[in-house]
């Protein structure tokens, strides 16, 4: 039975322009994932070893943590949906740019301003969302992030998988004499240019209003959202929670009394930091290289790619469902539990593996375990860690320092997995899958002990209560 207030609510609304901003999210996973088809090509057109061929495919996450840090500055001085609008252009530059490049040089300058974009819609569309929802069905909207997130990641695995089959592979010809590897990047052009449209139809956050004295403005937002009578309580809220008479910056992630750095700021980069330490983005990025080392032929890997990315947001859509009565605590906890687990199976079947005469691993029977263990890995992520802590990130720091927490956060995450993506093929052809996988999996066990020492629940509670 709704409340009377509730019944004022504009839940189409808040629905519509949560999922508006989750495009931001789309365009997150389809940035990333769209690489992992196309490292065969960029090896061949830009004749790269496996440093740089690391480095073409890491240099995106450069762009994604200094985008990441800048963009939550940004917004707080411009506004969320100014700054998710000049997301939407990078995303486009980036994707004709990473298509056309004809250097290494040039490529890798496109891809990164592509990781500007992406580090910006990675921290501001969570946060977007977290300030236009209601508290009791905040989580699940912000889920959805992730599945976006993750469609993203599909959708490029997808038209990867169909774009090399049609021309052959993806370093074949394909239209206009074009290699089928660069119409995969060409391919985004489309949903980022709905984004950047749809961006015009959303209003902006009414708490970013509210801190820059746009008041009127914020409480036509407001009562759009809620209804008059929540929009005039809720406004309140607002305004008591930031109690500074300055606007938000980086400083005021420093406590006045001790002088330390707060302590919700160090939760929010362990949460950042441990997301990328696990290891998924070694699945997402290298997943076809990862598969073809153990004996599968590239279409094989590719499609083994497109049946991930299934596993991924059938997990998303258990998260979604539960998330708000459950709580983020406990799915932390379980995904850390199931991807040490998973992980350890991995490191088993890559350790166990025989080495054929072309010095390749050679799984054997191995494979079926591996191949189930890969999947329980990337399910338990996107069912806990892969949504649940850009939830959290959104969500868990006061409102006069959310935009900074964000910028620190985001930093530490992009560069966490700038470390990881990049040092794969290194440790692939140093200590190989086995030395790989067992570091991620011992990050996952430590992961465990810090959700449990460390995360507080923000299960229900209002972005005004939360405390730093």
């Amino acid at each position: 039975m709704k409340t009377a207030e509730q019944q004022e609510e504009n839940t189409l609304f808040v629905i519509l322009v949560s999922c508006v901003a989750t495009i931001g999210g789309f365009l997150f996973g389809f940035d990333s994932g769209v690489i992992n088809g196309t490292v065969d090509g960029l090896r061949s057109a830009f004749d790269s070893d496996s440093m740089g061929t690391g480095f073409n495919v890491a240099s995106m996450l450069l762009g994604c943590a200094v985008g990441a840090f800048f963009a939550a500055r940004l917004a707080d001085k411009y506004g969320r949906r100014a700054t998710l609008i000049t997301a939407a252009i990078l995303f486009i530059v980036s994707a004709w740019g990473s298509g056309i490049a004809d250097s290494s040089m040039a490529f890798i300058v496109y891809r990164i301003l592509g990781g500007l974009a992406v580090g910006a819609a990675s921290v501001m569309t969570p946060a977007y969302i977290a300030e236009v929802a209601p508290a009791r069905y905040r989580g699940a909207l912000a889920t959805v992030q992730q599945i976006a997130i993750i469609t993203g990641l599909f959708a490029a695995f997808v038209s990867n998988y169909f774009l090399a089959q049609t021309a052959g592979s993806s370093t074949d010809s394909f239209w206009l004499g074009y290699d089928a590897w660069r119409w995969m990047f060409w391919i985004e052009l489309v949903p980022a240019g709905v984004f950047f449209v749809a961006l015009f139809f959303i209003p902006e956050s009414p708490r970013f209003l509210v801190t820059v004295g746009r008041k009127d403005q914020a409480m036509t937002v407001l009562t759009k959202l809620y209804g008059s009578t929540v929009a005039k309580t809720k406004f309140m809220e607002i305004q008591q929670s930031l109690v500074s008479d300055h606007q938000p910056k980086l400083a005021d992630l420093i406590d006045k009394h001790s002088g330390k750095v707060r302590s919700i700021v160090w939760v929010g980069i362990g949460l950042a930091t441990f997301q990328q330490l696990v290891g998924i983005n070694v699945v997402f990025y290298y997943g076809a290289v990862l598969w073809q080392a153990v004996g599968f032929s590239e279409s094989d890997a590719l499609l083994i790619n497109i049946i991930s990315g299934a596993v991924s947001i059938a997990a998303c859509v258990i998260t979604i469902s539960l998330i708000d009565k459950v709580g983020r605590k406990p799915f932390l906890m379980i995904g850390s539990i199931g991807m040490a687990v998973t992980l350890a199976l991995m490191v088993f079947a890559f350790a166990s593996a025989q080495v054929d005469i072309n010095g390749d691993l050679d799984l054997g029977e191995l494979g079926t375990l591996a191949l189930i263990a890969a999947n329980g890995y990337v399910f338990f992520f996107n069912l806990s860690w892969g949504p649940v802590m850009w939830v959290m990130l959104g969500e868990m720091f006061p409102n006069q320092i959310r935009g900074s927490g964000l910028a620190v956060a985001g930093l530490a995450q992009w560069g966490t997995n700038f470390a990881i993506t990049m040092t794969f093929p290194i440790m692939l052809a140093s200590v190989g899958l086995v030395g790989a996988y067992g570091f991620y999996c011992i990050c996952a066990v430590l992961s465990i002990v810090f959700v449990a020492k460390y995360v507080y629940e923000t299960k229900g509670r209002e972005l005004e209560q939360m405390q730093g």
